[in-house]
């Protein structure tokens, strides 16, 4: 596959880097879920620190390939990452610049494609892990205000920004949480089609609206709905409920349903 054709190339111009520790592929990778649509994630692990030096980073990401285009990954919070799409193949490449006391600290476990005295491996062995999972007690000190929002947006008639947090909802909340019910990394909107149930599926495709006011207001009940749902079935006890904020965040929907 393209993925992995590009991986050994960069490999082989890798080699004799003295500045290179090591280099490591995630994502899809990992899993062996790797199509042809995928894109391939890099992880380059340098003696020095690359990242925050744009033109450091670029250097590196020319030699891999016929590069297209670039950019940091500040919008997605991760300033250490170029984005990169190549030609000859059209290929997506994220590569992840770290230093070896960054790469302890991961999400998960890469695969490792090149080290030096295995020091990748032995970090991986002697380090773990960890996955973020929903801060179920930021979630609900939150939800009931967005709801709110979402309502005034509606109630103005400002579909577009009621369909937008609609979205938020649906990637930031209940996807998530719908991914933790069922055994699974909460990965955002990541293949949910195919690995959610299918009665999950439906409700979850519930929240998604038309362009239509009454069509957004019962995507909103729903998104509702479906929190509460998962609620019940994931929050520890010690989970304050902002009770006061949802009772009147639910009446003021019902209000501005009212005049839809």
């Amino acid at each position: 596959m393209i993925q992995k054709d590009f991986a050994e190339r960069v490999v082989n111009m890798l080699k004799g880097d003295a500045r290179v520790i090591g280099l490591a592929a995630a994502g899809s990778w990992i899993t062996n879920e790797i199509d042809a649509f995928s894109d391939l994630d890099l992880v380059l692990v340098t003696h020095d620190v690359v990242a925050g030096n744009k033109t450091q980073m670029l250097a590196y990401a020319q030699q891999f390939g016929k590069l297209l285009n670039a950019f940091t990954g500040e919008h997605v919070g991760e300033p250490r990452l170029l984005i990169c799409l190549y030609d000859d193949p059209l290929l997506h490449v994220d590569i992840k610049f770290l230093t070896l006391p960054e790469f302890h600290q991961r999400v998960e476990n890469p695969v490792v494609l090149l080290e030096k005295d295995q020091q990748l491996t032995n970090t991986i062995s002697n380090t773990t892990a960890v996955w973020p999972y929903p801060d179920y007690q930021w979630l609900e000190d939150r939800f009931w205000t967005w709801v709110h929002y979402g309502a005034t947006k509606l109630g103005r008639g400002e579909y577009f920004e009621t369909m937008d947090m609609l979205s938020y909802l649906r990637a930031r909340v209940l996807s998530p949480l719908l991914q933790v019910r069922n055994g699974l990394q909460p990965r955002g909107m990541r293949r949910l089609e195919t690995s959610l149930p299918p009665a999950d599926l439906e409700r979850l495709m519930a929240t998604v609206p038309q362009y239509k006011p009454l069509s957004l207001l019962e995507a909103l009940r729903q998104s509702i709905d479906l929190y509460r749902v998962l609620r019940e079935a994931l929050f520890p006890a010690g989970v304050i409920l902002q009770s006061a904020a949802e009772k009147r965040s639910m009446e003021y929907l019902e209000e501005v349903g009212a005049h839809l």
